[in-house]
C-alpha cells in the first residue's frame, strides 16, 4: 500500500508506516504534475500546505483512502470533495497545542513587559527604564474564542496566574471548568483585557476581526492575540485600533497577507497596511511558528500515525 509525502514532516511517520508494511513515496521535491501521476495507485497522502488538495490533484487518485495534514487547519482541502470521496481525513491538533498555548502566552508576557523593546533599546546604546514599565497579567480577564485543543492548551499554561479565564466555543456545551468560565461573546467583549483567537479559518470566521469588531463590538481597550489563521484579522482595521488606542498591543503569529510561499512575500511589493504593522512598537510578529516547536514536529507525525494506523485499509 502506498503513501505519498508531498510535504517534509518528521521520519517518524515514515519509521512507523514502513514497519507496518506500507510503501513510502517521497514527493517532496516533486513537481504538482509528477504528484499527480504517484498518486494515482496511492491509499494515502501526507501533507502540510505546498497544494490546494482537490479534484485537480486528486482526480485520478482512485485508490486513495485518506488524507493526513500535518497539523490542525484544513483549509487548504477541499473536504466536500474528499467526503463526497469517502476520502478520510486526518489531523493532528492534540500535536503542537501545546507549543501554541505557550507561544501565545510568550507574546503575551512579552507584550506586558515590553520585552521586544527594551532589548532593542538597549542594544542601540538606549537605557530607557520609565518608557518600558511593564503591567501584570494577574487579576486580568482573558477571553479565548475558541476552546478546541489549541484554546484549552493555552488556558492551561494560564491557569497558572491569577487571571479570570473566560471561553466561547459555538461547536461545545457545558465546557466551563474550575479554571475557564463557559462565557457568552457578548460577555467577553464587554470584559476582556486580552482576547485570543484559536479557531479555524472558515467562511464564517474569515476577517471576524473586522473594524465593525474593533470598534462596536470589543467595550474596552484590549490586547490581542492571533495565533490560529492569519485571515481571521483584518490587518488594515488592527492598525486602526492601535492608532485610537483600542487595541494596547498585538501578539500576531500568522497574517493576512501570508501564501503558501510566504518566504518570498518580501520579495513583492509589500501592502501598505503590512508597512504600518512593522513599523509599530505595539505589535510582535512571528513567522507561523507558534505550533512548531522540535517536540511538536515529532508529536504531530506520531499523532498522524497512530491515526493511520487505527484506519482499515485495502488495496
Amino acid at each position: 500500500m502506498k503513501v505519498v509525502f508531498i510535504d517534509v514532516v518528521h521520519p517518524i511517520l515514515e519509521e512507523r508506516l514502513t514497519k507496518a508494511s506500507y510503501e513510502c513515496i517521497d514527493a517532496t521535491n516533486c513537481s504538482f504534475a509528477e504528484c499527480q501521476f504517484l498518486l494515482q495507485d496511492a491509499v494515502g497522502m501526507v501533507i502540510r500546505s505546498r497544494f490546494k488538495v482537490d479534484e485537480a490533484l486528486l482526480k485520478d487518485a482512485k485508490n486513495l483512502k485518506f488524507i493526513a495534514r500535518s497539523g490542525a487547519g484544513m483549509e487548504n482541502i477541499d473536504v466536500d470533495y474528499c467526503e463526497n470521496r469517502n476520502i478520510q481525513l486526518i489531523n493532528a491538533p492534540e500535536g503542537n497545542c501545546t507549543a501554541v498555548g505557550e507561544h501565545a502566552l510568550g507574546m503575551l508576557l512579552s507584550l506586558f513587559n515590553k520585552l521586544n523593546t527594551a532589548d532593542q533599546e538597549i542594544r542601540q546604546g538606549k537605557w530607557e527604564r520609565e518608557g518600558n514599565r511593564g503591567i501584570e497579567l494577574t487579576r486580568k480577564t482573558v477571553g479565548i474564542i475558541g476552546l478546541g485543543n489549541n484554546g484549552s492548551a493555552f488556558a492551561k499554561v494560564l491557569s497558572g496566574f491569577d487571571v479570570e479565564i473566560l471561553a466561547y466555543d459555538k461547536y461545545k456545551t457545558n465546557y466551563g471548568t474550575a479554571d475557564v468560565k463557559e462565557a457568552t461573546l457578548e460577555e467577553i467583549y464587554s470584559r476582556a483585557d486580552v482576547l485570543s483567537f484559536h479557531i479555524p479559518q472558515t467562511e464564517e470566521t474569515m476577517y471576524w476581526a473586522d473594524e465593525t469588531f474593533f470598534t462596536k463590538s470589543m467595550k474596552k481597550s484590549f490586547y490581542l492575540l492571533n495565533v490560529a489563521r492569519g485571515k481571521i484579522v483584518r490587518i488594515e482595521a488592527l492598525i486602526k485600533a492601535i492608532e485610537n488606542g483600542k487595541v494596547l498591543g498585538a501578539g500576531l503569529d500568522v497574517l493576512e497577507f501570508e501564501k503558501a510561499s510566504f518566504e518570498n512575500f518580501f520579495q513583492g511589493e509589500i501592502p501598505d497596511a503590512f508597512k504600518k504593522l512593522l513599523a509599530s512598537d505595539k505589535v510582535i510578529l512571528s513567522p507561523h511558528v507558534a505550533g512548531w516547536t522540535v517536540e511538536s514536529y515529532f508529536k504531530l507525525s506520531d499523532v498522524m500515525a497512530d491515526k493511520i494506523l487505527r484506519l482499515e485499509i485495502s488495496d
